[in-house]
C-alpha cells in the first residue's frame, strides 16, 4: 500500500488519524524537518526534542492544512521553525535579549566561500552563531520572514532584526573564510 500512496492521499488519511499515513509523511519529510531544527538549535539533542514537539503540532493541526492554499512542505517547515523559536524563547529568553543587544564590531569582505565547503560545514557554522543571530538568520534566510515579521515574533525592533542579520552574515562569512 505504501508504494502506491501519494502525498495528497497520505495527508487526507493522516487527517483522519491513520498511523500508516502519518508515518509515510514523517518518512517523506523527516530529514527536512530535522535540518530545520538543527539550523535553529545548538545541538542534536535539542534539535531532536524540537522535532518531536513539531511532529505533535503538525499532526494535531493537520486538519488546518489546506492544499488549495499552500504546499505541505512549506506549511510544515513553518511549524517546525516556529516550534524551534518557541523552544528558544522558553529556554533562553534572557540570554537571547542580551545577544540581540550585543554590539560586536563587524568587518566587511567581498569574497564568498560558500561554493567551496560542504553543507555539513555550513550547518556547523550556523549552529555556532550566538542564538539571537542564528534565530534571525534562519527566520530571514531560510523561512522567508520579513524583518517586520521577525520583529513582531521576537518582540524586537525592525532595526535590531536588520542589524542582527547583517552581523550574522558577517560572522558566517568570516568563519567560512577561515575554513578555506
Amino acid at each position: 500500500m505504501r508504494d502506491s500512496l501519494t502525498q495528497e492521499d497520505a495527508i487526507s488519511m493522516a487527517k483522519k488519524g491513520d498511523y500508516t499515513a502519518q508515518r509515510y509523511l514523517y518518512d517523506l519529510y523527516r530529514s527536512k524537518w530535522f535540518m530545520i531544527c538543527m539550523r535553529y538549535l545548538p545541538n542534536k539533542a535539542d534539535a531532536e526534542d524540537a522535532l518531536q514537539n513539531g511532529l505533535i503540532h503538525i499532526f494535531s493541526k493537520l486538519d488546518q492544512f489546506d492544499p488549495e492554499i499552500g504546499d505541505f512542505g512549506a506549511w510544515t517547515s513553518r511549524i517546525m521553525a516556529n516550534d524551534c523559536i518557541q523552544s528558544i524563547r522558553k529556554n533562553q529568553k534572557n540570554m537571547m535579549v542580551q545577544e540581540l543587544n550585543n554590539e560586536l564590531p563587524v568587518f566587511y569582505t567581498e569574497e564568498s566561500a560558500l561554493d567551496k565547503i560542504s553543507r555539513e560545514d555550513i550547518m556547523k557554522i550556523i549552529q555556532k552563531l550566538p542564538s539571537g543571530y542564528r534565530i534571525i538568520f534562519n527566520m530571514y534566510v531560510f523561512e522567508g520572514y520579513s524583518h517586520k515579521e521577525i520583529a513582531t515574533q521576537l518582540n524586537i525592533s525592525e532595526g535590531t532584526s536588520k542589524s542582527q542579520l547583517f552581523k550574522a552574515r558577517k560572522m558566517l562569512q568570516e568563519a567560512l573564510e577561515v575554513i578555506i
